[in-house]
């Protein structure tokens, strides 16, 4: 008689689920993430260019835009804008890619170290780091203006330089800078047709993490400066949306003028790729 091996078969038995309260699904879990998109978002851009395209009246009609590009103070003020937000852009820029290329080719904690030296301001309010440095420019004895107020732009953004350029230095592949050196390329050439190419998705983000916010950042200009300096675009939308005393001035004014920002920064994302998915091309022409 063979020896039958007993099988256990209440091991098999299908667990039990426990009784849950409460069960979402993803499509729930999204709903209160969609609710704060559309009522903080969605119906304030509606509410812009609504403003925008209407009269005192509310009738629809095209004068709002027609004096805004009337108006040679508005199109200075925009002109010296895109200006000084390209100025930020290009000083950080010019900083930040030493030092995220620096920062890229560390290892181990040292790296991590002077990256958290870098992201700390980020968690400091940035009026207060305006403040800090108008007070260490005093102590300087630098004059506070124009050039003040690129000083105190460009301290505020380079965290929002360095970030994505060292996101993307990070992941690039350096055995393609081996290759390079050993088909005979010199370093400055290697930087021109290898690195200097595959971090373009990086300079792209971190000129558009720094540009689009400078346009409107009027509070460190007038912190450094007050009403001696440049007035750039978001105080004027200030101006227009506020009179004194905190009282509504020029509502269509002010949307106008918000509407004409926005289409700004839209064309200069489409310009740079902005919506386009990241490029991850491993290789490049030597």
């Amino acid at each position: 008689m063979r020896n039958e091996k007993v099988i256990d078969r209440s091991a098999y038995k299908k667990p039990v689920k426990a009784n849950r309260l409460f069960t979402f699904s993803r499509k729930q879990l999204c709903i209160p993430y969609g609710l704060f998109l559309v009522m903080f978002v969605v119906i304030p851009l509606l509410l812009i260019v609504y403003f925008a395209f209407t009269g005192e009246d509310g009738s629809f009609t095209f004068s709002n835009f027609i004096r805004f590009f009337s108006d040679t103070t508005k199109l200075s003020t925009l002109f010296i804008s895109v200006l000084v937000a390209l100025a930020v852009t290009v000083i950080c820029l010019i900083v930040a890619y030493p030092v995220a290329l620096i920062l890229s080719k560390m290892k181990g904690n040292v790296a991590m170290i002077f990256l958290l030296l870098f992201i700390t301001p980020m968690w400091i309010n940035f009026v207060l780091r305006a403040m800090a440095m108008k007070e260490l420019l005093s102590l300087l004895s630098l004059p506070l203006g124009n050039m003040a107020n690129l000083i105190g732009l460009t301290y505020d953004f380079l965290p929002f330089m360095i970030m994505p350029l060292y996101s993307t230095l990070i992941k690039m592949d350096r055995s393609l800078e081996e290759a390079a050196h050993d088909l005979g390329a010199g370093k400055v050439k290697v930087f021109t047709k290898v690195t200097l190419p595959l971090s373009v998705p990086g300079i792209i983000s971190g000129a558009m993490m720094v540009f689009l916010p400078v346009m409107s950042c009027y509070v460190v200009t007038d912190t450094f400066s007050g009403s001696t300096g440049f007035t750039v675009i978001g105080k004027l939308i200030a101006w227009s949306f506020l009179g004194e005393g905190g009282t509504l001035a020029d509502i269509h004014g002010g949307a106008t003028i918000s509407l004409v920002m926005l289409i700004i920064m839209f064309v200069t994302m489409i310009a740079t790729g902005g919506f386009k998915n990241e490029n991850n091309a491993r290789g490049t022409n030597l």
